[in-house]
């Protein structure tokens, strides 16, 4: 990918970004009213969901927390202008920068627009939405998140020596891995959590994917300090580290912590992230 070909995809992000914090502003009138007479558990049919999230971080804070859905709202809603601002800021401050890590560091920073899919849950109790395309949503949800972060890990193998050259290359490839995860386990789609997340089979194979890409993006960034001879490095893998742990917080917020400590973390993670490597590539 050439430098005025990545310039015109971020343009385009932020086209994309903008059209989604619309139409999360306007959802938002719609769904808002509902959520303080919405209980717990949630039928759909005969099914219910009443289970609360099953991360380590959730599971935590369930000990003393209880579920809100208004606090599910917001998770999204910060998702959604992270992902809109981080863009924006990416696109400001790279504009004339080369560093072949940040395209895919703004794959994973849009990812989080896709999060908007999670308030077809409510909408489904207004418009009786099909299971088909309750389904569909589910799997394009998952598809993005994995994507996602397979794009974050594909910075640090960048960093860590990968040629800029095979770009198309590891697109096509984390795309493909996160198509056939997102289209090949099994969605429940009258079962959801109280983060508004649909059921989803394989939940340890998921969490052992999530665990395992975490830690060879962390330890890439890390082998980066000796490949590329820059210190910063380490620090660009100490921020994927926070901004990974950030994402899970606000992927499964169901209480009121979860969200602000999920932005904070996320926001301060990428800002290390991209700080450190305007500072590696400026002097290029």
């Amino acid at each position: 990918m050439t430098f005025s070909e990545r310039n015109i995809f971020f343009k385009i992000k932020i086209a994309f970004c903008s059209i989604i914090a619309f139409l999360m502003l306007a959802g938002s009138f719609s769904v808002i009213p509902l959520y303080p007479s919405m209980p717990e558990s949630i039928s759909i049919g005969e099914n219910a969901a009443s289970n609360r999230p099953n991360d380590i971080f959730q599971l935590f804070f369930s000990l003393f927390l209880k579920a809100d859905y208004l606090a599910v709202h917001c998770s999204i809603i910060l998702c959604v202008l992270y992902s809109f601002l981080a863009i924006i800021l990416i696109h400001y401050f790279f504009e004339q920068t080369s560093a072949p890590e940040i395209f895919y560091v703004a794959i994973f920073t849009i990812s989080f627009s896709f999060e908007i899919i999670r308030i077809i849950l409510p909408l489904q109790l207004i418009h009786s939405i099909p299971s088909f395309y309750l389904l569909i949503s589910a799997r394009i949800l998952l598809f993005f998140r994995f994507f996602g972060i397979f794009s974050l890990f594909a910075a640090g193998i960048c960093a860590a020596g990968l040629e800029d050259q095979k770009t198309s290359t590891i697109i096509l490839v984390i795309a493909t891995a996160a198509l056939i995860i997102a289209f090949s386990v099994p969605i429940n789609t009258q079962i959801w959590d109280t983060s508004l997340n649909m059921a989803v089979g394989s939940t340890f194979m998921f969490r052992l994917v999530e665990v395992t890409v975490f830690l060879v993006t962390i330890i890439s960034f890390f082998v980066a300090v000796n490949v590329r001879g820059s210190k910063d490095y380490f620090n660009v893998g100490i921020g994927v580290g926070l901004a990974l742990i950030g994402r899970t917080l606000l992927h499964n917020a169901d209480n009121w912590v979860s969200p602000i400590l999920g932005i904070t973390l996320l926001s301060l993670g990428t800002y290390y992230i991209c700080s450190k490597l305007h500072k590696i590539h400026l002097w290029l």
